[in-house]
């Protein structure tokens, strides 16, 4: 589709006429109003987050109307005649390609929209938007060149004058009358079954101001073609719009699709809404239970008047809710081993607060096929697949429970074998990470290096992830993929030696960097001692539930 600002150029080159009528500017058959907008950016537009802005097509055809001014007058004349004015460092280059010295320009925005431009109608009075003050007046051509003709005819000298009483005389000489009449009434009878032709000839010959119908006949053949006339649309401008701007929303949408891919952080999501689960108690067992039998006993004759719920348990319940009663909020409450459920502690039912609160036995037992399996607490560590990274399956336990790096040749070397998840066993002491200590304690870390394998309950269980550098190690991943998201959920590191170049994706994202010599071995434990202190402090925040 044409565009006004090609089509500036177009003419300007080719030296053709541009008019301007009524607000608006034609080429052509084409016309556009004054104030259209083109694509040609204006300087200092479209950076830094600013808003870009477009020069006018008025302004362009200004410019190129007073091009022999300088700059400064220029903008005065401008501002006199209330036209934006082009700005001096657009000047030079505008101007360069309106004249054709260059085929393109930078500042060409060639996804700018545009406007649909309106294709002017044909008339007879003003055919291609010429004033009829300019146009040839038909009776001073063709009329006088007529009268000239006819003049020429009738000043010929005649060999003989030429009377109705002549032909008369003549016809009578050659034929009969009858003959006559017979002739006359064949030519009426064909007339009859004839059409009637124009002749022109006659009116020419008559007056030259008789001409002006015949021209006046073929204006009003014009014009009844002309109203039939529709404006010329393509598939391509049926789809334009004036009204309503789609690339707004279009780029808006491919830069969060950027910056998702970079790894940038995007715009803030609403937290997922939980519905809260519904607390409702397991359906009673319908199979015999011998417990049940109390049911049918009469309460009064067995408690002797007391109420006593005979058909209360403490089973699974914790010693500190049996002794606090009900001010223990449900949730805080830890499933125990069952006991048998007629195995009471010492405080029994009779004389322990809140027993009301005691929930049956049917409904204290877990719910069928659950099997009574606890939710693991054990937390999940990630790391990269690739064998480019220092830290593999090979020697993960060496460098996270030894707090010594070991390379993985080395380890290939002693015959180490690659498991699919690897089971740490961090030692930990009341004073810190003394393995020696009496008080040191063990807590399991489950490693492993294929996260697809992960079900939604475990990832709620990944609490570290080893950072490689790519973006496209995190596809298929939680939260879309962005690094962003996750690094916000999870707690992130990248292991390196101290003289290697920090990754750009590394410097840019939420990532504790973990530098290791490569030749000072003792210096080692330092540093991934602050691994476990970097995670420690995120699980107390993020993963209170887990064990660590």
């Amino acid at each position: 589709m044409a565009d006004p600002l090609s089509l500036l150029r177009q003419y300007n080159v080719n030296k053709k006429e541009i008019i301007e009528r009524d607000n608006q500017i034609i080429f052509g058959e084409f016309s556009w109003p004054k104030n259209v907008k083109t694509n040609y950016l204006m300087w200092g537009s479209g950076k830094e987050g600013n808003d870009k802005e477009y020069y006018t097509l008025e302004c362009l055809l200004f410019i190129l109307k007073n091009i022999l001014l300088t700059h400064p007058v220029y903008v005065r004349q401008a501002a006199a005649a209330n036209i934006p004015a082009v700005r001096r460092p657009d000047r030079k280059e505008l101007l360069a390609y309106l004249k054709g010295e260059t085929a393109t320009c930078a500042s060409i925005d060639k996804s700018a929209p545009l406007e649909i431009p309106t294709q002017v109608k044909r008339t007879h009075d003003n055919d291609g938007g010429e004033p009829a003050a300019k146009k040839p007046r038909i009776e001073e051509t063709h009329v006088q060149k007529v009268r000239e003709q006819l003049a020429a005819r009738l000043d010929a000298p005649k060999e003989a004058s030429v009377t109705v009483d002549n032909i008369k005389g003549s016809l009578i000489q050659a034929m009969s009358v009858e003959k006559i009449a017979a002739i006359k009434a064949k030519r009426l009878a064909k007339k009859k079954i004839t059409i009637k032709k124009n002749d022109y000839s006659d009116t020419l010959g008559v007056v030259g101001s008789d001409f002006r119908a015949m021209l006046d006949y073929d204006v009003e053949l014009t014009k009844d073609i002309i109203s039939r006339e529709r404006q010329w649309r393509t598939r391509t401008t049926v789809l334009q719009s004036n009204g309503k701007m789609f690339a707004k929303s279009i780029l808006a949408l491919l830069g969060s699709i950027r910056a998702r891919e970079e790894g940038r952080p995007g715009a803030p999501r609403p937290p997922p809404i939980v519905m809260p689960q519904p607390t409702t108690l397991p359906a009673q067992q319908t199979q015999y239970n011998r417990y049940d039998q109390e049911r049918f006993i009469r309460q009064k004759e067995e408690t002797e008047g007391f109420k006593i719920d005979t058909m209360g348990t403490y089973h699974g319940m914790t010693l500190k809710s049996v002794t606090e009663g009900p001010s223990v909020p449900a949730a805080a409450r830890a499933p125990q081993t069952p006991n048998h459920p007629r195995q009471m502690p010492q405080n029994g039912p009779m004389s322990t607060p809140g027993r009301r609160d005691l929930l049956p036995v049917a409904a204290a037992r877990p719910p069928p096929g659950s099997g009574g399996k606890r939710p693991s607490r054990t937390p999940i560590i990630i790391i990269p697949a690739a064998t480019t990274t220092l830290i593999t399956m090979y020697n993960v336990k060496d460098i996270l429970q030894e707090l010594k790096f070991v390379s993985i040749e080395q380890k290939k070397a002693e015959g180490a074998v690659r498991e699919n998840e690897v089971l740490l066993q961090r030692r930990k002491g009341q004073t810190g990470e003394l393995p020696n200590n009496a008080t040191t304690m063990t807590v399991p870390y489950r490693v492993v290096d294929n996260p697809s394998r992960l079900s939604a309950a475990e990832w709620d269980r990944v609490v570290a992830v080893f950072v490689q550098g790519p973006a496209w190690q995190f596809k298929g991943w939680p939260w879309d993929g962005n690094p962003v998201q996750i690094f916000a959920n999870i707690c992130a590191f990248h292991l390196k030696f101290d003289e290697m170049k920090l990754d750009a994706n590394v410097a840019r994202w939420a990532v504790t960097v973990l530098n290791l010599s490569r030749t000072k071995r003792h210096l080692d434990r330092a540093v991934l001692l602050g691994f476990w202190e970097t995670l420690d402090k995120h699980m107390m925040k993020n993963k209170p539930h887990l064990r660590f």
